[in-house]
């Protein structure tokens, strides 16, 4: 006999509410679930300006973990890195930098000169590295990028999308959460004698962000990739093409705010949780726990007032013997705008076949009792 359970779940109500934005590639999903909460020319190939060195950084975070250098190691400074125009972390020619001095002027003080040390220190040149940047960017899924250079600098080609930069934004956060949490989230710098605010100017202020880089040029705009927590919902922004640095700092902030107020995180299922006691046939245990195999957890806009329906299909009894984690039926959710997700449903623990004679005694509370068993 099939057995079904049928659950319902609200969201919270909120205001219904639209929101725009001037900036003109835009990508906003929550971390957790992977739900795209707000785009607008996602894929739209772009200038990315200094948000390049959110790649830049991963390289070295990468080398870093694999053993290939460490944070005392030094790298000459060349005359090329020297000279570099732009941002700056203000490295002297012909000395030699600690990686970690040179992964906060890259990181914090947004320096071109730092960016270049460790490209030649690391590849030999910054057209080498540039291209390990491409190639490890589409190995990552962000397919339409392609850097030219490992600081962003405006180089006819250099190009990237607000959903790639997303994608690498959100792998260097799994990647390298103790790297990321130390880094991304420092409010300055001082190098040389030289303080330098972090130009992520979301840090400065009580909505839980911490990082991750900004970014400008001429053909660019303003543009940021910004990620905020708050409880145990984060989300990842990237906006860029605004024409002035508070427009920046304004519409990022706007998006954050409204993605943490208008959407909730709803978990039906967390990893473990029983779903039902089921009746065992066969078994040396008359019941097993039935549970979910994976968090089940779903982004639903807190203005929308919809049913989210819960359906819990197996076959009662179920027979022995079981293995913990076997399969058995199917959490089956459907949510508001997203449709049918479907979810295996498994048994908690093992259950070994019952002996001859228990067997024959299971047979018969069945035939008594089990048609009027839950």
């Amino acid at each position: 006999m099939w057995k079904h359970l049928i659950v319902s779940f609200f969201s919270l109500t909120g205001a219904a509410l639209g929101i725009e934005t001037q900036a003109l590639q835009v990508f906003m999903k929550d971390f957790n679930t992977g739900e795209i909460l707000f785009e607008k020319n996602a894929d739209q190939q772009m200038v990315p300006s200094s948000m390049s060195k959110i790649m830049t950084a991963h390289l070295v975070f990468e080398r870093l973990k694999s053993g290939d250098i460490k944070l005392d190691d030094k790298l000459h400074v060349s005359k090329e890195a020297w000279q570099k125009g732009g941002s700056r972390m203000f490295v002297q020619v012909d000395t030699q930098v600690p990686v970690e001095d040179l992964l906060q002027g890259v990181i914090v003080q947004s320096g071109n000169d730092a960016c270049i040390v460790l490209a030649e220190g690391l590849a030999g040149t910054e057209a080498a590295f540039a291209e390990e940047m491409t190639r490890k960017a589409h190995e990552m899924g962000a397919k339409n990028s392609n850097f030219l250079n490992a600081t962003g600098w405006p180089d006819e080609g250099h190009l990237t999308t607000a959903r790639d930069l997303a994608i690498i934004a959100e792998r260097t956060i799994q990647d390298f959460p103790t790297e990321y949490a130390k880094y991304y989230g420092m409010k300055e710098y001082t190098y040389n004698n030289i303080t330098q605010g972090n130009r992520n100017t979301l840090l400065y202020k009580n909505m839980g962000a911490d990082g991750m880089k900004t970014g400008h040029t001429d053909a660019g705009g303003y543009g940021i990739v910004a990620t905020a927590k708050q409880g145990d919902r984060r989300i990842l922004l990237v906006v860029n093409g605004l024409p002035k640095s508070k427009d920046r700092d304004q519409e990022a902030t706007a998006l954050l705010n409204w993605g943490f107020n208008f959407f909730k995180n709803h978990k039906v299922y967390g990893k473990g949780d029983v779903v039902e006691v089921a009746d065992v046939w066969g078994g040396a245990d008359k019941k097993v726990s039935l549970i979910s195999n994976q968090d089940i957890i779903f982004t639903i806009p807190r203005s929308k007032q919809k049913e989210v329906q819960v359906k819990i299909a197996y076959e009662s009894p179920i027979s022995a013997p079981l293995k913990a984690g076997d399969q058995v039926g199917t959490i089956e959710v459907t949510v508001p705008d997203k449709g049918l997700k479907t979810f295996p449903l498994v048994v908690a623990q093992d259950v070994p076949q019952a002996g001859f004679f228990q067997r024959i005694s299971n047979s018969i509370y069945y035939l008594l009792w089990g048609k009027h068993g839950s």
